[in-house]
């Protein structure tokens, strides 16, 4: 079965999201460019699976380096896993993504940002103990 993982940044006080974006987006200090840097050093050469929102934020140049692909609410997680036997797959998103998939993440790679202002995503610790059955 594959690796699964999570790699994320959160606000100060657990921020994920505004209006369909992260709240810290296009903030070039460094803090925010060294997340941005270091999510595509880390899943270079590996699979990344997302929602079409979180998919259509990718720039062109990720796709040469790491298989990225568009997951719905029809495929299983178990499902989508099984398409990658043996990878490291990480799976990005927000909330909608991560209440399916949490239960089958084995680590969390979680930034805590500067941030900390407005959000309406948050991030949920419930998600670092969920579990399911035959993960």
């Amino acid at each position: 079965m594959a690796d699964i993982r999570a790699i994320i940044a959160i606000g100060q006080s657990g921020q994920l999201g505004l209006k369909g974006a992260m709240p810290w987006e296009g903030n070039k200090d460094r803090a925010y460019v060294a997340d941005v840097a270091r999510f595509f050093d880390v899943t270079r050469g590996h699979v990344v699976i997302a929602g079409p929102t979180t998919i259509s934020a990718f720039p062109e140049y990720a796709y040469e380096d790491r298989t990225i692909v568009e997951i719905r609410s029809i495929h299983h997680p178990e499902e989508v896993f099984g398409w990658f036997p043996d990878r490291v797959v990480y799976v990005g998103g927000g909330p909608v993504v991560w209440d399916i998939y949490a239960p089958f993440i084995r680590h969390w790679d979680i930034n805590r940002l500067p941030y900390d202002g407005e959000a309406d995503r948050w991030f949920d610790p419930a998600w670092l103990v969920a579990t399911a059955e035959g993960a």
